[in-house]
């Protein structure tokens, strides 16, 4: 009895387990064979929480029974089952008077984090079991510690160590404490490929998703950490590029990653087997559909015999001929490249069997994910009715038409099930709704204008029915501008759009003189303007406008008004040519204009960020429906987009315009276009705004009769001409950038704006003048350059007319688009290669915006 006494009494539970390494629970040490008896009497000591009965139910002892050493032995192992216990002692055994001493797994109070940086807690917490008020036990929080570990480990942090503690409180009451030690992201160091003979180390790491760490770029690298799923994806990766180079039994025999000895990096080694080299032996097809011949079929794969095995080119072949048997109503057509490999010739025969399927219907078009939108905005978008006949080509426009709203995701995509019958098809698009209304705060920076701020507020979703309502607000210290439109792409349900909009734009113009700015003229534009919208084709649609326009252009009378004789108007002020030049007093005055215009529009592109198909604009506005102003503006453009290989995408943009004058020239040296109505040219990237075309240099001579370095200013006048070439590669980019919504890009940017009248140019030395009467002016080359004695000497200047040339523009550079988490945001850095005497040019921009 004395030994089974001490046992029992003397054995006791471990606190805790810390993380991985803790020591195993000790079993509770069994009775001696010899105890039994009957429980004559059973008692709970120790507990705080738990109520005595509860504690003989856990036990499953009651007074009356038997007992033996193994019965006992088998209340202990329930008891501690229940974790609700740190220790437990069962004694009386000698006697029959069974006394259970327990001690009570503590409350967990608080869980806390500490060392956790590169994680937040709100990422942490949710994988953590325990919780605050819930019994703490060892083995919940050595389940616990694995789930942050591995959570690190997701993250590439292979080195991370989580150590539990614990902080005793009052009232059997504790705090988990999570001390994380994060430790490096643990990169690849290295790749290593075995077996490798036709291809280089390094060309087959190309091929891969991982990269190896370092290089003189690394720390840009986001793919050069370790990550199990991406080692699997490598070697699908490996494979598929060997079965595009010809070699049908590639395999990778083993792929192994290891921890580096000082286990912070890892070193992947793959153990591939090249194999033969296939080229094409016959290529045969079968068919069983009427609509695609054998030869159809063998013409749209285009396989040819004797070139290389390419398993991508099959996949092609079967996705053209998918799409060919969906144009033609077979939408689940079966279609199955059969492989006949010859190892003697090593040519690998090609069949393509086409089975037999029935031609389909659309039996109904089902949408989900749409809370705002209304149902009716994206059923009009699909090319297809439910009881058509199934059409591929119009499902893919009704894909693209749908993505071209800008609604919703960008990899949007309709969906084909099978239906209730084998010739019935669902058509359904889950879409994933994004923000429509937009917020757009956009910034630029220039040598000429320094800082230009607008602020934009747009809904072009507005009440979920497709409608766009817009007002925007521009300003900086020289222009001003409030402008509020409305348009409705659908009048009465019909594919008619409708639009409206007014605006008041305040525009002041100005040039630097001696390295500070000097406003010029003030241009202040009141208007309104309506437009209409069908389409003519699918991809063709039709567009008229009308506007009608009040500007008024005022000079600065106390910069360039001077009255030496005082007979103009009633203030006595006139227009000085001297200090504004001739061409800009011209412009004074107020006119109105009331234009009529339309445009043609063919667009076949594949959504609002395109990666294939052509936009092309023809465009003609007529001035002269009443008004002040005559002329016919004709303008065009277009843009191609291709994807040349996956992520590569190419666009070549053209556009030009001209103004032909319905009215003849007000006079000798003044063109019949006004200068408000003139063409400053699109903006080109390397050059500030209204930075090309015709211009006027005005240069200050100093006293002593030499041109002044610092007294320049340049008037930008526009031209009645323009055109502009634009050539842009987008770069493909690795997923983790992908999912930040990084677009880089590298552009050439072509253009020039010319036709504009030579303005009669002044060209004074100085004007001499007496204290009464007119002065006399001193021109260059004058016998007599000096003034009178008792005149006032006024330093004259001299005009040069620039840039009114159609010989190219040209700038080069690199941008780049990020859909940020406050809006999309826009910067470019562009070197203007070829320049015109006169022009303006500008390194760097940049657009930022949010969404809402």
């Amino acid at each position: 009895m004395l030994l089974v006494g001490t046992i029992l009494g003397g054995w006791s539970a471990p606190v805790l387990a810390q993380a991985t390494t803790a020591p195993p629970a000790a079993a509770p040490a069994p009775a001696p064979a010899a105890v039994s008896g009957v429980i004559r009497s059973l008692s709970v000591r120790g507990n705080e929480r738990l109520e005595p009965e509860t504690v003989r139910a856990y036990a499953n002892l009651t007074p009356g029974d038997t007992y033996t050493a193994a019965s006992l032995d088998t209340a202990l192992k329930a008891l501690y089952a229940t974790e609700l216990f740190a220790d437990v002692v069962i004694t009386g055994a000698e006697t029959g008077h069974l006394v259970i001493t327990v001690r009570e797994n503590p409350v967990i109070n608080r869980i806390v984090l500490e060392g956790n940086k590169r994680l937040k807690s709100d990422k942490i917490l949710p994988e953590i079991k325990l919780a605050p008020r819930q019994i703490f036990t060892r083995s919940k929080v050595r389940a616990d510690v694995e789930r942050i570990v591995e959570l690190y480990r997701r993250e590439g942090r292979f080195a991370a160590r989580v150590e539990p503690k614990v902080v005793q409180l009052d009232q059997n009451r504790v705090d988990l404490v999570f001390e994380i030690f994060e430790g490096d992201k643990s990169k690849v160091r290295r790749i290593n490929i075995i077996g490798n003979e036709q291809f280089a180390d390094d060309r087959l790491r190309k091929e891969m998703f991982t990269r190896q760490a370092g290089g003189l770029l690394g720390f840009m690298k986001s793919n050069d950490s370790y990550d199990p799923d991406r080692l699997a994806a490598d070697q699908q990766k490996l494979r598929a590029f060997y079965l595009t180079q010809g070699y049908a039994d590639f395999r990778v025999v083993s792929a192994l990653a290891e921890l580096t000895p000082d286990r912070r990096d890892f070193i992947i080694t793959y153990v591939v087997e090249e194999g033969p080299r296939y080229r094409f032996g016959r290529v045969e097809a079968e068919s069983a559909l009427r609509d695609l011949s054998p030869a159809k079929i063998k013409e749209v794969a285009d396989l040819q015999p004797g070139a290389w095995f390419n398993a991508k080119a099959i996949e092609d072949a079967v996705v053209d001929l998918t799409e060919l048997a969906g144009n033609a109503g077979y939408a689940f057509a079966d279609i199955n490249p059969t492989y006949d490999r010859d190892p003697v010739k090593r040519e690998m025969n090609i069949t393509l069997r086409v089975g037999d399927t029935p031609r389909v219907y659309v039996e109904r078009i089902d949408i989900q994910g749409n809370t705002v939108t209304r149902d009716k905005v994206i059923r009009r978008e699909f090319r297809l009715n439910e009881g058509d006949a199934f059409n591929a080509i119009k499902v893919k426009r009704s894909q693209d038409r749908l993505q071209s709203l800008g609604f919703f995701q960008e990899k949007l995509e309709v969906k084909q099930t099978e239906g209730s019958a084998p010739d019935r098809i669902v058509l359904g698009v889950d879409v994933e709704e994004k923000s429509t209304g937009e917020l757009q705060l956009t910034g630029g920076y220039s040598s000429l204008e320094k800082f230009v701020l607008q602020l934009a507020v747009a809904q072009r979703n507005f009440m979920g029915k497709g409608q766009e309502l817009n007002a925007s607000i521009n300003y900086s210290r020289y222009a001003k501008s409030v402008q509020l439109g409305f348009v409705e792409p659908y009048l009465f349900d019909k594919q008619i759009l409708l639009g409206g909009e007014i605006y008041r734009r305040d525009f002041n113009s100005f040039n630097f003189v001696g390295g500070e700015r000097n406003k010029t003229y003030s241009q202040v534009s009141t208007g309104l303007g309506t437009r209409l919208g069908f389409p003519i084709t699918e991809f063709v649609n039709f567009g008229t406008r009308y506007s009608f326009v009040v500007d008024k252009i005022t000079l600065d009378k106390g910069t360039f008004f001077s009255d030496p004789d005082g007979p103009d108007g009633p203030e006595g002020l006139r227009c000085d040519p001297r200090l504004a030049g001739q061409y800009l007093c011209d412009e004074i005055g107020s006119r109105v204009t009331s234009a009529l215009g339309y445009s043609v529009v063919h667009d076949d592109t594949d959504g609002i960020r395109p990666t294939r198909g052509q936009r092309i604009l023809l465009s003609q506005d007529f001035a002269g429906l009443g008004g002040d102003v005559k002329y016919l503006r004709t303008r065009g453009s277009g843009t191609k987009y291709m994807e040349v290989r996956d992520g590569w995408v190419v666009s070549a943009h053209g556009e030009g315009g001209y103004i032909k004058a319905l009215t003849s020239s007000p006079g000798p040296g003044r063109d019949a276009i006004r200068i408000t109505d003139r063409f400053f040219g699109p903006q080109m990237r390397g050059f500030d705004i209204r930075g090309i075309g015709p211009r006027v240099v005005r240069t200050q001579y100093n006293a002593d009769g030499t041109l002044s370095d610092d007294n320049r200013a340049s008037d930008a006048l526009g031209g009645r001409a323009y055109y502009m070439g634009r050539l842009e590669l987008e770069f493909p980019t690795s997923s983790s950038i992908r999912n930040l919504g990084l677009r880089p890009t590298a552009f050439v940017d072509v253009g020039s704006v010319w036709s504009l009248t030579k303005p009669i140019l002044t060209n004074v030395v100085a004007i001499c003048q007496p204290a009464t009467g007119t002065g006399r002016q001193v021109l260059p080359g004058d016998a007599n350059p000096d003034c009178a004695t008792g005149e006032t000497r006024i330093p004259g200047v001299r005009e040069e007319f620039l840039g009114n040339s159609p010989k190219p523009r040209l700038a080069v550079g690199i941008g780049v688009n990020w859909v940020s988490p406050f809006g999309p945001f826009r910067i470019d850095i562009a070197k203007a290669l070829l320049s015109q005497e006169g022009d303006d040019t500008k390194l760097f921009s940049f657009n930022v915006g949010t969404q809402f």
